[in-house]
């Protein structure tokens, strides 16, 4: 009776507003996850409609962010997945995970072109018309021109901004800030005053030092510290993800931006005095090579890119605001890296160093060359049928209908820089608050009632982007490959919805985690196979004394290692169960053994200790055949095989073997992809 009464009243809103332009599915936000889940309704069959408030494709991805986090590679599946098989693709690799800002662009325009749906840009969202629970339509407006306003009316609606604009006008409980460790028995929530990224003890905050009567430096909060733990409505700083470079060819020079101040980065002067950086990389601000001699620069430090202190107002704020906050973001960057290259009070060797950089040419020509995304770490997020806390990224609460995974850090930027006495003198002196780096744990699983409202709220509704989460649980959620792969969640629930007519609170959660398994990329073709001791024990048998770790950079929770140099025999045998015959490539992932880090690409090169020479035999059709792999090289990779014609059945094996070995030996996942269409 439900699901045809949910349908009776869709149906009379979408023949009463005969002026609507009516889809199966509408995607508000085209962001990673706008276009994953966009492409997901498509493949499946649906009508979709993407708007996207402004004029380019792939959010904070095509903006900047191409040193990819996402702190384990198993959390990673499906289109999201892909996503980074084909940017590997245009690379000459097998996955990539850092990436030029274009590059990315470009491959969300070919998933558009690829599955075939509608794109509106610069359409914002204007009002949310909602009967008895569910959406009847939306209004657009055109950003430039105010009176140019659309209708549209969906049977299912996907909500993929940063900030949650249309789960919030649709009337879905959210909040914003950081919630009191006390409401959700967490502590690692609220105020948190730590080390990183951390002004040295005894900074004077004054822009006379010594003297309180002449006031505080630019940046700098009057407000109290607030006691650890305790709620706020305060958001983690945002920044640009910087795309730079230092080819010349390519270069444009930094030169000194309009309203420029360069009062507002005198805490940069004393803090380096103190510090005494001899690189800008790390010293002043993270720079993460990118290919073609660019960057991925990040905040680093007490004082850099982020600004903090800045975005209070963001997350609620109408368009026309957020584009002013945003044009101060954009200022204070751009004067900062000019500080950074030009002021003479800089130390000569910091200026030199940052002079070899530049705006890149091909990069963002019709924004300067300059990002068109700002990084919003957190605006709102939806309070739905189920909270996403700390509990769950530490594995002490585990849901049962999880359709995606994650597996970062806690991570929250700075929240805002105060005064706090010193202990040494008793004077004041400035301190960043907020920032949090708690992690440790395996990749654990996101409940599908994180992403769709309380029941009686909203019945069409999803939200795998400001997904309901508590400020540090969110802290590890919050990465682009996650989203994406949430967001193809999403849209598949939507489909099922629709397909059985009912409200995204009713659907069969574990009928969509099966089609997220059998057809993870939504084209039908033959999923590949995965084999790892963790994920898939009963396919994995070890032979010998190996030791699973928890360290290093595995996949999934642990790898095996073995360090006896072949003086006791020891093997790990992988057996697949393989449902079709065919052409199967093999990959074995080879990772970092010491040490882990968020990006899969961040270690390159040889890597003393382990063996260069590891011997890995594959049974395939009968027959046996032995390959050498070096694991000095392609570290937190996957190396490939080889392709091998595989049979049906149980009866095909790679075995990793310590024979010879002259370093750590390591087993940990194999992957089998098939190289035939389904």
């Amino acid at each position: 009776m439900k699901k045809h009464y949910f349908f009776t009243v869709f149906l009379c809103f979408v023949s009463f507003f005969v002026g609507a332009q009516t889809y199966d599915v509408c995607v508000y936000g085209g962001t990673s996850a706008g276009v994953i889940a966009a492409y997901t309704a498509k493949m499946a069959g649906k009508t979709v409609l993407l708007i996207e408030p402004r004029q380019h494709l792939g959010g904070l991805s095509a903006g900047g962010l191409g040193q990819t986090d996402i702190g384990n590679k198993y959390a990673i599946t499906g289109i999201s997945r892909d996503f980074y098989r084909r940017i590997g693709q245009h690379y000459g690799k097998f996955e990539q995970w850092t990436f030029e800002p274009h590059v990315a662009e470009n491959l969300f325009k070919q998933y558009v072109k690829r599955a075939g749906f509608a794109v509106w840009y610069n359409y914002e969202l204007a009002e949310v018309q909602k009967k008895n629970g569910v959406i009847q339509k939306i209004k657009i407006k055109k950003a430039t021109a105010p009176l140019a306003v659309k209708e549209v009316s969906a049977k299912m609606f996907i909500d993929c901004t940063y900030e949650g604009d249309l789960m919030a006008k649709a009337g879905v409980s959210y909040t914003v800030g950081r919630e009191a460790n006390s409401q959700y028995n967490e502590t690692w929530n609220g105020v948190q005053l730590h080390d990183k990224h951390q002004f040295p003890d005894g900074i004077d905050p004054y822009k006379i030092q010594g003297d309180p009567s002449s006031g505080l430096l630019w940046g700098i909060s009057p407000s109290a510290l607030a006691p650890t733990g305790s709620g706020d409505k305060f958001l983690q700083a945002y920044n640009f993800r910087l795309c730079l470079t230092k080819n010349p060819a390519n270069r444009i020079a930094i030169k000194r931006p309009a309203r420029y101040d360069s009062t507002k980065y005198e805490l940069l002067l004393r803090q380096i005095a103190v510090e005494r950086p001899t690189q800008i990389n790390w010293g002043v601000m993270h720079i993460a090579d990118m290919p073609n001699q660019k960057t991925d620069i990040n905040n680093k430090g007490a004082f850099s890119t982020d600004m903090i202190g800045e975005n209070y107002d963001y997350a609620e704020a109408d368009y026309a605001t957020r584009r002013q906050i945003i044009k101060k973001h954009e200022d204070y960057t751009k004067g900062f890296l000019y500080f950074v290259g030009h002021d003479p009070r800089m130390p000569l060797h910091l200026r030199e160093q940052m002079l070899k950089w530049g705006y890149p040419k091909d990069e963002y020509p019709d924004n300067g060359h300059f990002s068109h995304q700002i990084y919003v770490r957190e605006a709102r997020r939806m309070v739905g049928a189920y909270v996403m806390t700390q509990r769950n990224c530490e594995g002490q609460e585990k849901v049962t209908d999880g359709v995606g995974m994650a597996a970062y850090t806690m991570d929250s930027h700075n929240c805002q820089r105060i005064l706090v006495p010193n202990p040494a003198t008793g004077k004041m002196m400035v301190k960043n608050e907020g920032d949090v780096q708690v992690g440790g744990f395996p990749p654990y699983p996101i409940s599908y009632r994180s992403l769709i409202p309380k029941r009686g709220e909203c019945a069409n509704l999803l939200v795998p982007v400001c997904l309901s989460a508590t400020h540090i649980a969110y802290g590890s959620i919050r990465m682009e490959p996650v989203f994406m792969a949430l967001a193809q969640s999403a849209a598949a629930a939507a489909v099922l919805a629709i397909d059985a007519q009912k409200t995204v609170q009713d659907i069969d959660v574990a009928k969509l985690q099966k089609m997220l398994i059998t057809n993870p990329l939504m084209d039908k073709s033959q999923p590949e196979i995965l084999l790892d001791n963790d994920v898939t024990p009963a396919n994995v048998t070890p032979t010998g004394n190996w030791q699973a770790t928890k360290a290093g950079g595995k996949y999934a929770a642990t790898q095996l290692i073995d360090e006896s140099k072949g003086i006791e025999a020891k093997t790990v045998l992988f057996a697949p169960d393989i449902t079709k015959s065919g052409a199967y490539e093999i990959y074995v992932f080879n990772p970092n053994a010491g040490g882990g880090g968020g990006n899969p690409d961040q270690v390159a090169g040889q890597q003393t200790g382990k063996a260069s020479k590891t011997l890995v035999r594959v049974r395939a059709s009968d027959q046996w055949h032995e390959r050498s792999m070096n694991t000095q090289q392609q570290i937190n990779d996957w190396i490939s095989l080889g392709t091998f014609e595989l049979t049906k059945g149980n009866s095909n094996f790679v075995e990793i073997s310590n024979k010879n070995a002259d370093g750590l030996v390591v087993a940990d996942a194999v992957l089998f992809v098939p190289k035939f269409l389904n």
